[in-house]
């Protein structure tokens, strides 16, 4: 978690966990029922009618070129993940250093009036987590994902290219957000609000069902189960399918937050593995309106730091969750 992310700076989203009681109603009445933002996702017609415009770019992100060098949409840079997180010792995919996220996306031309439209080819994981690294710096008012990614692209038969698009540099500002991006420590004051019943925010486990409940351990987590409080919202169910990525429709997305808690007037924290899966949770948050932030150490780093623990469900949900051991990007 980067270091100078305080909790000072978070007390704009994280209510009870560290605000006063007086000020948590005024806070509450201010809240209003969230608004779908349409303009964070863009289908495949609309892209192709704009791939012209001056200030558009399309980003696609992977682990490795391979998907893109075979037939990218046509004027699409690539981006590699290691370019969007880093690895250290206690957690798997932390914001690198702001200074190095800067360079990257000058060396890829966003500047301060582009208009970013993410994909990638594994139903969308990818591109979220660009979102959710542009809305940190500042951008994501300007930033959307493909519904569907480059697999729907393809399989509408849709133009590709082979091409490299040439790049010109640009300046990109910055206008850091700390305040959706949580620590270890915040994380802990959430847990125990959370417990509570009473908090005005939601925590969302976007793990598979199995690994939340504790059927199974998240690959390379020593412990089963989940952050004390959180509740289960995997990021697939957001989608259609694996086959068609496209979101489910505003309505339906809406009943799969107010299922787990997220009902109007609360800010949504997301957490998953190693902060993969959980950017998309956070993605489709924000596209509903919520206010949103998001554990990007998630179970990896908390089970990795003193004194934390994680919980199982009880054996009835265990046994239910059993039969849902999907296959998961993480």
């Amino acid at each position: 978690m980067l270091n100078n992310v305080t909790c000072k700076a978070a007390l704009p989203l994280i209510g009870v966990a560290v605000l006063s009681a007086a000020i948590q109603r005024i806070d509450a009445q201010e809240q209003t029922r969230p608004t779908v933002r349409s303009e964070m996702l863009v289908s495949t017609a609309w892209l192709e009618q704009h791939l012209n415009d001056r200030d558009l770019l399309v980003l696609h992100i992977g682990r490795d070129r391979d998907k893109f060098d075979s037939g990218h949409i046509p004027g699409s840079r690539f981006v590699r993940l290691d370019d969007l997180v880093e690895q250290r010792k206690d957690s798997l995919n932390e914001l690198p250093p702001i200074a190095d996220l800067q360079t990257t996306f000058e060396s890829l031309g966003v500047g301060e009036r582009s208009r970013v439209v993410l994909t990638d080819d594994v139903g969308g994981v990818l591109a979220a987590r660009a979102y959710f690294t542009l809305d940190y710096l500042g951008h994501g008012d300007r930033a959307a994902l493909l519904d569907g990614g480059l697999k729907t692209w393809i399989a509408e038969s849709r133009r590709t290219s082979k091409q490299e698009a040439s790049v010109a540099r640009a300046e990109f500002r910055l206008h850091v957000q700390p305040d959706i991006l949580v620590s270890t420590a915040q994380m802990r004051q959430l847990s125990l609000g959370a417990a509570t019943g009473a908090a005005d925010y939601v925590l969302l486990d976007a793990r598979p069902v199995a690994e939340y409940t504790g059927v199974v351990n998240s690959e390379s987590i020593s412990k089963a189960g989940h952050i004390a409080g959180s509740q289960s919202l995997y990021w697939k169910k957001l989608i259609r399918s694996d086959a068609n990525p496209h979101l489910l429709d505003p309505e339906e997305l809406q009943k799969q937050f107010a299922y787990s808690g997220a009902g109007p007037g609360k800010s949504v924290i997301t957490y998953c593995r190693t902060g993969m899966q959980s950017s998309f949770t956070y993605f489709v948050a924000r596209y509903l309106g919520y206010r949103a932030a998001m554990y990007d150490g998630s179970v990896y780093e908390w089970v990795r730091a003193a004194g934390n623990e994680l919980v199982t469900s009880p054996a009835a949900v265990r046994a239910s969750a059993a039969h849902q051991q999907p296959n998961l990007a993480r």
